[in-house]
């Protein structure tokens, strides 16, 4: 491996006119064709094979004109204050709304409040039901805007009107403010290198390749039905990995120029070593986000491979244009160019890497002990997590969304806000019209706010009931609910013939959540298998592989802590802009499980490489941890803060989603980076000395020698030749 990726580095190098022409021709070639290619996002969160998506899909045959899975908006209208809306003039007023309504772009179907009998009873409340025939995500902002327009009758007339429902919520975006963690990241890379070209070039190689990723995954939207968050996620990742694999291979090119290597090998031997540490890193973020596609939950694997790919992406930058990128840089690329910054320690003195790595060989029990009671301390809130998919309830305060959800709840009660969808299947029922109403008594004894009359289709063959729960939508009574008319159907469907089943937003959400919780410990036991075995194959240990993969649980463990306490709980909630508490997303944890331990094995994998460098080359493996800690702790911790600083400008997103997936990873990535690898990994490499590298002779014999330490160009290959490549100063 090494040797392969020291001959790239060198032929990049050599050839920097062609592979950086090949590059842009490619980020032009995708360019143009997200321009010109692109389709929608979807907000879409289905499952095939769950008991809402079944019956979905069996309405959509049955009783189409029902419009079931659909966009659907909520229109809450509230009189002045000391008024009602049974007055003639709010009553019109009204009326003039839904007529507005009826006449906006995409809308199928609108419910009048007074002929619906949708007007609470102190007649202060009027919700109005819009559907559409279009999914939530196929509507455009002009459609919404048509929906908002309409409202504004209403408003000119004084009554209060606010839009709530999956039709109101356009698709995330990202803005402004995720670029201050690229900014962040910039200054770090400043003061790591000394030098505004050093520090520049990984972040132009992570723009070029977040480029190319971006640009295929918007091309193919107009092939593919994608998630609206796949390309945030893309994003995120490809910033974090571009800018630190470039980080690492700079570093390591600077080091050997420094050792008086010319600027062609010096590129070889960057790429042959520090490279093969980044194909490995990035192997294991790839294994863990494509391993998305193996749990059944279509979204999160579409936003897997996106973000795999874009890691692949970062990768082949970063040993082939990195490379090239360096020989028209020359040897402005080392050296301090900004006054007071040297870009490492001075001369003859101490790292601080080293240094703490040896305060902590000394004081290695005391410092795991203190490690651990602090991971734990953290992890306390994860305890009580609660999971759920966002619904109007969870958007910011002052968000149209949220207020039509409080008037609603103010006027019919919570439930009124996730409804559910009973659909009554009397195909084969021996009495139809008894079967409705005993499903009817049935549900209505379970404890429910109402259930209005019931909608029979065209054949008379399949009954929509529509059930107000007591609860709101995310309320654990809620899912108890559509539990227990599930458990009824199976009693009913023996004594009447008719098919049971609940389907509708709500029923989804929950159906999504439960599969997303049973999915997540076979996820688990899936990627740190692989990964196992991958990181047995780069260290040729059996002992690192699984110190690294304990350490990642402990991460885990400390991030949904901490996220618990901030999303759940409202801890700091107000000072990080989290506008809205709740449960936490129930794709959350699983997606975190997988982004996580790519990342958080990156910097297993470049420190530990280091140190396996230095025990392959001879060194006792005290000293070989100290050395690898001199060499990689600097580089490490740079890595680390600007991914760290990269996700944390996420938290300020509008998207509550966006919000926790940012602060999640900023938080699992500095905890695992400086408790975890920088901490317990030396402690315990420490404590176990030459066992760290203990492998079984059968498994030394089975595996292949990869050589991602660099043991084989310790000596110059013998197609070397004296470097004469003319390098611009």
């Amino acid at each position: 491996m090494a040797t392969f990726l020291y001959r790239l580095g060198r032929a990049s190098f050599r050839r920097r006119w062609l592979v950086t022409g090949v590059w842009a021709a490619l980020l032009i070639v995708l360019g143009l064709g997200a321009v010109g290619l692109s389709g929608q996002f979807t907000n879409a969160v289905s499952i095939p094979g769950t008991e809402a998506q079944r019956a979905i899909d069996h309405l959509k045959t049955t009783f189409p004109e029902a419009g079931i899975g659909g966009g659907t908006a909520r229109v809450a209208i509230a009189a002045p204050e000391g008024q009602t809306l049974t007055t003639p003039a709010n009553q019109a007023a009204v009326e003039r709304v839904v007529a507005a309504i009826e006449d906006a772009p995409e809308v199928a179907r609108v419910a009048d409040p007074f002929r619906t009998g949708a007007v609470s009873r102190d007649g202060t409340v009027a919700l109005v039901q819009v559907g559409y025939d279009q999914q939530a995500f196929e509507l455009t902002d002009a459609d919404r805007d048509g929906l908002e327009q309409a409202a504004r009758s209403g408003q000119d007339a004084g009554l209060t009107v606010e839009l709530g429902g999956d039709a109101t919520r356009a698709a995330p975006e990202t803005g402004a403010t995720e670029i201050l963690g690229v900014l962040v990241a910039a200054l770090v890379l400043v003061i790591t290198f000394g030098s505004l070209l050093a520090a520049g070039l990984p972040l132009i190689t992570a723009l070029v390749g977040v480029g190319v990723g971006m640009a295929g995954i918007t091309t193919a939207s107009g092939f593919l039905e994608l998630n609206a968050n796949t390309p945030v996620l893309a994003l995120m990742i490809g910033l974090a990995v571009g800018i630190d694999y470039a980080l690492f291979i700079v570093s390591r090119y600077r080091h050997e120029l420094a050792r008086g290597e010319s600027h062609e090998r010096a590129a070889g031997r960057a790429v042959g070593t520090a490279g093969s540490a980044v194909v490995f890193a990035g192997l294991t973020v790839m294994v863990a986000l494509a391993g998305l596609t193996v749990v059944g939950i279509p979204f999160l694997g579409e936003m897997g491979v996106a973000a795999a790919i874009t890691v692949v992406v970062a990768v082949l930058i970063a040993i082939t244009l990195l490379p090239a990128i360096l020989g028209f840089a020359g040897d402005r690329v080392r050296g301090a160019r900004i006054r007071g910054l040297r870009g490492g320690p001075k001369p003859g003195r101490t790292s601080m890497g080293e240094r703490w790595a040896r305060l902590v060989a000394r004081r290695r029990v005391p410092a795991l002990l203190i490690a651990l009671a602090g991971l734990a301390l953290v992890a306390v809130p994860a305890a009580s997590m609660q999971l759920g998919l966002p619904n109007d309830a969870n958007s910011a305060p002052e968000s149209s969304q949220h207020k039509a959800y409080e008037l609603v709840s103010k006027g019919f009660g919570p439930g009124a806000n996730g409804p559910l969808t009973v659909v009554v299947d009397t195909a084969d029922a021996t009495d139809p019209r008894a079967a409705v109403q005993q499903t009817v008594q049935r549900i209505d004894a379970l404890g429910v706010a109402a259930i209005p009359p019931p909608q029979p289709n065209r054949a008379g063959d399949t009954t929509l009931l529509t059930v107000i729960p007591r609860t709101g939508p995310s309320d654990a009574a809620t899912e108890d609910l559509v539990t227990d008319i599930r458990a009824a159907a199976g009693t009913l469907h023996d004594t009447t013939g008719a098919e049971i089943s609940v389907t509708g937003q709500t029923a989804a959400n929950i159906d999504v959540s439960d599969k997303l919780a049973g999915a997540m410990v076979p996820y688990l036991a899936l990627i740190v298998g692989l990964a196992f075995l991958l990181l047995m194959l780069v260290f040729r240990s059996v002992i690192v592989p699984l110190k690294a993969t304990l350490g990642f649980l402990a991460s885990v463990a400390a991030t949904f802590g901490a996220v618990v306490a901030v999303f759940q709980w409202g801890w700091l909630a107000d000072a990080l802009g989290v506008e809205s508490i709740g449960p936490i997303m129930s794709m959350l944890p699983i997606l975190l499980i997988g982004v996580l331990f790519g990342l958080a094995m990156d910097y297993q994998v470049f420190l530990v490489t280091r140190m396996r460098e230095e025990y392959v080359h001879g060194a006792p493996a005290g000293e070989a941890m100290v050395a690898g800690f001199r060499h990689g702790a600097r580089v490490v911790v740079a890595a680390a803060l600007i991914m760290t600083s990269v996700f944390a400008g996420f938290i300020f997103a509008e998207d509550t989603l966006i919000q926790s997936i940012g602060f999640a990873l900023a938080v699992g990535v500095a905890v695992d980076a400086f408790v975890v690898r920088m901490t317990i990994v030396p402690a315990v490499m420490s404590l176990l000395g030459r066992r760290a590298w203990w492998l079984p002779r059968r498994l030394d014999r089975v595996l292949p020698n990869v050589d991602v330490e660099g043991e084989r160009l310790a000596e110059p290959p013998r197609e070397d030749q004296p470097d004469r490549t003319p390098v611009p100063v």
